[in-house]
């Protein structure tokens, strides 16, 4: 069990379940009004430790920098959202609730108030004294507390004064889906190629000692016909698949700077002075 001396040493320090996983920072420790022991401590919990859920500190334990509590991470994160009033205290339906969800047992909670011997312990931010509602617990500020009296009766001059921290982080998440997809398009393409044809011309030469002979082989008058085949060429078009580039995705991180606004609490202290006159009239101020 943790003592009201370790406080200190819990308030904004990480709690962890039995496993080892981090749950989130104290935040708050509650203390039983009849007993004046730590009842419970609220965690910090959810992005940016938006949310507080309470989780029950009887059974906890100061290990090194941090607090370890018998609760798995996911059940003290899904835990009944409780309201606290204005005095720093848990109703007694709150509480009792709970301490259901926890699976402790109400009779034995009033049981051990019951042998408490007074309720001489006071919260520093609360107001849990004895005569409230049976195990209702106070708070114990934002960040620490302090005791009106000690055992002994010695009074301690010291308040102390707390304030929140803003601690803004990062979640990575998905933002957008990217793919490759390859369709095929029919383009009209253009090429010039030059092409041949063959023509008929007609040549003349004169009759000559060297081909005398051959212009004289024939009949004297005939009639014939000579033949010759022409030829040409025309475009003939065919395709070839060739690859021409490779394509992929890549992605590239790029860094931007984002402003994350919050409202954080400070307590301020303020001293008043009393100055008693002759006449007895009292005069009050504050520095």
């Amino acid at each position: 069990m943790i003592t009201r001396e370790e406080i200190a040493n819990v308030l904004d320090h990480p709690v962890y379940d039995g496993d080892g996983n981090k749950i989130g920072d104290a935040k708050h420790v509650f203390f039983d009004d009849m007993t004046g022991r730590p009842e419970w401590v609220s965690v910090k919990t959810g992005m940016f430790g938006s949310n507080e859920s309470f989780v029950p500190i009887r059974d906890a334990a100061l290990v090194q920098d941090h607090l370890e509590v018998p609760y798995r991470k996911d059940q003290v994160k899904d835990a009944p959202n409780v309201d606290v009033d204005a005095g720093g205290h848990l109703s007694e339906t709150e509480e009792h609730r709970l301490y259901d969800y926890y699976g402790i047992n109400w009779d034995s909670v009033l049981s051990e108030a019951e042998r408490t011997d007074d309720g001489r312990w006071a919260a520093g931010a609360g107001t849990a004294q004895a005569g409230g509602a049976a195990g209702t617990a106070g708070t114990a500020g934002t960040a620490g507390y302090q005791d009106t009296s000690d055992r002994t009766g010695m009074r301690d001059d010291a308040m102390t004064r707390s304030e929140e921290q803003m601690h803004v982080g990062v979640e990575r998440r998905e933002s957008g889906r990217a793919r490759l997809r390859k369709y095929v398009v029919t383009e009209e393409v253009q090429q010039t190629v030059p092409v041949s044809h063959e023509e008929v011309r007609v040549e003349r030469e004169p009759i000559t000692d060297a081909n005398r002979d051959q212009a004289l082989s024939g009949p004297e008058i005939s009639e014939d016909e000579h033949e010759v085949t022409l030829h040409e060429e025309r475009p003939v078009v065919d395709t070839e698949t060739v690859p021409v580039e490779r394509v992929r995705m890549t992605t590239e991180e790029r860094t931007e700077n984002e402003t994350v606004r919050g409202q954080v609490r400070k307590e301020r202290i303020e001293a008043e002075t009393e100055a008693t006159t002759d006449d007895d009239d009292v005069r009050r101020g504050r520095t």
